[in-house]
């Protein structure tokens, strides 16, 4: 079956279209919950209630841009909503001034990292660190968005992105990746 046939299949409910969809895409998503998630038991909680959401609403997919990029856009909000469940996030991001850093060897650094080994990193993050780090180097969403998203302010993004890096840069130390 192609995308459409299976969207089509899901939206009649057909059990083999919603499998077929499932098949397709749940490793993808998957690792998009696990990077916002502490275990993979939440993450896997994440995928199942992220694939209800996409089978109750892909009547509201119009075929515009890119399926996947829509099921990821789902799943990135099924995550934030279970981490708000979990979780208060004012207790996870202080206020505090906003700070510049050069960054300009990151890209470097993490593209001689293999994707399991930069991912067991960023989920040693605190939740707000790992959130916002998740949501602005991997999503790409600016810290207006990310604000809104998390119901916190940019400058508090910018904040928590800074920590953030600065705690993957202590632990890139540690592991000798970087030099001290």
């Amino acid at each position: 079956m192609n995308e459409t046939e299976i969207i089509k299949g899901c939206i009649r409910k057909d059990r083999q279209s919603q499998k077929a969809l499932y098949d397709r895409f749940a490793s993808v998503m998957y690792a998009i919950c696990l990077r916002y998630t502490h275990s993979r038991d939440n993450a896997l909680d994440v995928l199942q209630d992220g694939f209800i959401k996409v089978y109750s609403s892909l009547e509201s997919y119009k075929g515009e841009g890119n399926f996947e990029g829509w099921l990821k856009r789902i799943f990135i909000n099924t995550a934030i909503s279970y981490y708000h469940k979990i979780k208060t996030l004012a207790d996870h991001f202080p206020d505090s001034e906003e700070t510049t850093y050069n960054y300009s060897d990151e890209i470097n650094i993490i593209s001689k990292m293999s994707e399991k080994e930069l991912l067991k990193l960023i989920s040693k993050l605190p939740d707000g660190y790992r959130m916002v780090f998740n949501l602005y180097v991997i999503e790409g969403y600016d810290h207006e968005e990310i604000g809104k998203m998390l119901s916190i302010n940019p400058g508090t993004s910018r904040s928590q992105l800074l920590k953030a890096r600065r705690v993957l840069q202590q632990q890139l130390k540690d592991l000798k990746i970087i030099a001290a």
